[in-house]
């Protein structure tokens, strides 16, 4: 990675108790990258990927280590966007609604929002889908509205949690290219992953060492 980067991840380890031992999945994890590129966080279950992420976010403190953005703790920033694993789709609202929840939640109007959400979900290839719920679309679909959902306040920073995990080879595809050019795009996209697929487009991989797991 080049100097002046723009997410910075120095010397970073989490600590959680468990039957009255402290466990840290990993240690002095250094990440630097930039915006535009693609960057793969590569390890086996329970090496402390979606750890890694939730640091990102500035859901969990860390035990040791500093995480900035544009030379500001992570934690400042508010428009992290975030692809979780499981989609986290509400059942009982139609794709357009889910999409457009976070922008109604921090006081949007529902015009607006529906506008917004009908862009991305366009962008997306899946306007005509706009008002079928969760349990009608495919997993490939699933995963392109909480892409379209975690894009609503168009973030600089995009975490997705194993994106292709529950996909089709068809639907992989589609999930590839559309992590690829969200970061040619502009934005700094950062995936939790197990799929080579996903390394193979990375501008660079992070490899979390299952050997640092301390008990």
């Amino acid at each position: 990675m080049s100097v002046g980067a723009d997410l910075v991840v120095a010397n970073l380890s989490v600590e959680y108790r468990t039957s009255g031992d402290v466990v840290r999945p990993f240690e002095r994890v250094d990440l630097r990258a930039r915006y535009g590129e693609l960057v793969a966080l590569r390890g086996p279950s329970g090496c402390g990927k979606t750890t890694v992420l939730s640091v990102l976010a500035g859901q969990l403190t860390p035990a040791t280590g500093t995480v900035t953005l544009d030379g500001r703790p992570i934690e400042g920033h508010r428009t992290v966007g975030i692809v979780f694993q499981a989609f986290n789709l509400i059942p009982s609202l139609t794709a357009a609604e889910n999409v457009m929840a976070p922008l109604v939640l921090t006081g949007v109007s529902r015009r607006a929002a529906r506008a917004t959400a009908t862009r991305l979900l366009d962008e997306l290839g899946l306007v005509a889908r706009a008002d079928h719920r969760p349990g009608t679309l495919s997993g490939g679909e699933k995963q392109r509205v909480a892409f379209a959902r975690a894009l609503v306040h168009d973030p600089p920073l995009l975490l997705a949690d194993e994106p292709t995990a529950h996909l089709d080879a068809d639907h992989v595809g589609v999930v590839l290219d559309l992590l690829r050019g969200l970061a040619s795009g502009g934005r700094l996209v950062v995936v939790a992953t197990h799929d080579d697929r996903v390394s193979a487009l990375a501008d660079s991989v992070t490899q979390l060492d299952p050997s640092v797991v301390a008990a």
